[in-house]
């Protein structure tokens, strides 16, 4: 399995997904009045605020919701964290970050974790996703969208984290001029541990020495180990 193929760009870079569309990764997970409802989804921070009430609404009415559902969603779908962020600037450099999936999909059960190029702003997580189920013969159509939504769910945190690395390097500057830089944030700790670990011409390509590494795992679950894990995490939620 191959991550995507680098595009390396080495100037400023303002804020943003690092993939070909700038979607927002949307979690919902509901409850009004005893009735619960989760999903998730990717929104175009372009679009109006008034679409957002529109979605709402029409997904309380095709999944027969009752109306409270309507504000509660249309409130927890939150872009204004995103927009707040555009325009200001993204840690530059060398990007090489460890992906990590840990998901179960119905009876489907997936682990994995490779590379990905921050650099490469026309990466594609469904793209990647459909290549991965078709790699590894996984037939149920919802595991490929619950995988590339966990990728950019990831991608957006580390994006975050990098405007946070951006603006410590600014200010390191203002106090000490000259003196040489190390980010403290997460993202920025894990890019420059993995540039000591992997080499300033590091790919996202896997090598052959580091397959057993990086092996996927995919499981098939019986409909008794599917209950069990679903009583196992309603516990862990109450």
């Amino acid at each position: 399995m191959k991550g995507q193929a680098s595009s390396s760009y080495k100037g400023a870079v303002k804020f943003r997904m690092p993939t070909a569309q700038n979607l927002v990764p949307i979690r919902l997970d509901l409850d009004v009045d005893g009735q619960k409802f989760k999903d998730t989804f990717t929104w175009n921070p372009s679009d109006p605020d008034s679409e957002i009430v529109v979605f709402a609404r029409r997904t309380a009415k095709d999944l027969k919701l009752p109306p409270g559902f309507i504000t509660v969603m249309a409130s927890a779908i939150q872009i204004a964290d995103f927009r707040s962020l555009e325009g200001q600037d993204m840690y530059p450099g060398e990007r090489i970050v460890p992906i990590k999936l840990d998901l179960r999909v119905n009876h489907t059960l997936i682990r994995d974790q490779f590379l990905w190029d921050l650099n490469n702003f026309e990466s594609d997580p469904e793209e990647f996703a459909k290549t991965f189920c078709a790699d590894l013969g996984i037939q149920d159509p919802e595991v490929g969208p619950a995988i590339a939504f966990s990728i950019r769910e990831q991608l957006y945190e580390i994006a975050v984290q990098s405007v946070a690395s951006a603006r410590e390097n600014r200010i390191s500057k203002k106090g000490r001029r000259g003196a040489e830089y190390t980010p403290v944030s997460k993202a920025g700790s894990t890019g420059l541990d993995l540039v000591k670990l992997f080499g300033h011409k590091s790919s996202v390509v896997r090598k052959r020495k580091e397959w057993d590494v990086y092996e996927p795992i995919v499981d098939l679950l019986s409909s008794e180990e599917v209950d069990a894990l679903q009583a196992k995490e309603e516990r862990l939620t109450r």
